[in-house]
């Protein structure tokens, strides 16, 4: 990884626990659990309690405490990357089918556009998936955008995994606030606050994990636990929920994974939700495993998770757009396609800008 990015990774990792605001001086929180009352719970595990929250107001994984360490990330960056000189001569980008117009003409359709950003049709409603579409001073694409925004008039839904600037793009979501001010942001609790000046004509509506969002529509979407974490500035360590989705229509079921470590909660999800026809799993940013693997997961996991979930279709996302780390960028994919039999042969090669369900 190029080490411009080292100061940005740096405010990334720093660990919650030297950050003053998150200190708690009238001795260490307690657990309590959370929701939005405002939304339901379709289906939910049994005994849920809600999403966990400390006292302190930082959500928490299921499973896995959220841990930072500085001296970690200070070996990640200092340390030299075995891949280095590799990734300096590595020429090879995404494959991208570049799109005029978009005219679903009543089929389901689910289009990558990137690392996790999906344009997708199903049972009549247009969605858009973690919209990154701009570069910045942080991100730099890699591959390009396959679509002109101005082209997208008619989107329903803006699904916002959590705040994290490769998922969450002040400029982007500024434009599209323009473009598409009657869609609705579904995303998690207390992400409201910080794209509402962003795009203040649109309606946000904020879940906890396992809350299905109150749309009008015959679709069902559920905000779903990951195994990760959230931060935008220093001070606002697990602020904000961070989560996937489920996606269910007559038809079809689509799990968006988002960012996520391997975990129990991708069975919890399956035994809740049903094995989905369509797993869009992250795939990326999972090097070196040491470092990356409590917040990305590797793509032999990935595999692993499809296998537990019982899905029927295996999606590669969130690599080879983005350089956040030490694997060459098509590294995953390369993997996938020389272990079919890891995901039963379910694999559906991602093509940028191509619509991805089968048959």
């Amino acid at each position: 990884m190029r080490r411009r990015t080292f100061l940005t990774s740096l405010a990334a990792v720093i660990p919650a626990g030297i950050i003053l605001s998150n200190l708690d001086l009238n001795g260490p929180p307690t657990l309590t659990h959370t929701s939005n009352p405002k939304l339901p719970y379709d289906k939910q595990p049994s005994g849920w309690k809600g999403t966990p929250r400390l006292s302190d107001g930082t959500f928490q994984n299921l499973y896995h405490p959220f841990e930072a360490s500085l001296a970690a990330v200070l070996k990640w960056k200092l340390d030299k990357n075995p891949q280095e000189e590799a990734k300096k001569t590595d020429k090879r980008r995404l494959e991208v089918n570049h799109i005029g117009t978009f005219h679903p003409n009543g089929r389901d359709e689910l289009i990558w556009l990137g690392h996790a950003s999906y344009l997708i049709y199903i049972g009549g409603v247009t969605i858009l998936t973690d919209p990154v579409w701009l570069d910045n001073w942080v991100l730099k694409r890699n591959s390009a955008l396959p679509i002109d925004p101005e082209q997208l008039r008619d989107v329903n839904y803006i699904l916002l995994s959590h705040d994290h600037r490769d998922h969450c793009d002040e400029a982007t979501l500024k434009l599209l606030g323009k473009l598409l001010p009657k869609a609705q942001i579904l995303t998690g609790m207390n992400m409201g606050s910080l794209i509402q000046s962003w795009m203040p004509k649109n309606k946000i509506q904020e879940a906890g994990w396992f809350q299905t969002y109150d749309i009008k529509e015959s679709l069902r979407i559920t905000f779903l636990p990951t195994r990760h974490w959230s931060r935008r500035g220093l001070l606002d360590t697990n602020q904000r929920l961070w989560g996937g989705y489920y996606i269910e229509s007559g038809e079809s079921t689509i799990y968006f994974m988002s960012d996520s470590g391997y975990g129990s909660h991708f069975k919890l999800i399956s035994e809740t939700m049903g094995s989905p026809d369509y797993a869009l799993m992250g795939v990326g940013a999972y090097k070196p495993e040491w470092f990356m693997h409590p917040a990305h997961i590797s793509p032999m996991d990935a595999a692993k998770v499809f296998q537990e979930m019982g899905g029927k279709h295996f999606i590669p996302m969130h690599f080879g757009t983005f350089d956040l780390s030490d694997e060459l960028l098509l590294e995953p994919l390369d993997w996938l396609k020389a272990n079919p039999e890891a995901v039963n042969g379910a694999l559906v090669e991602p093509i940028v800008g191509k619509n991805l369900l089968v048959g």
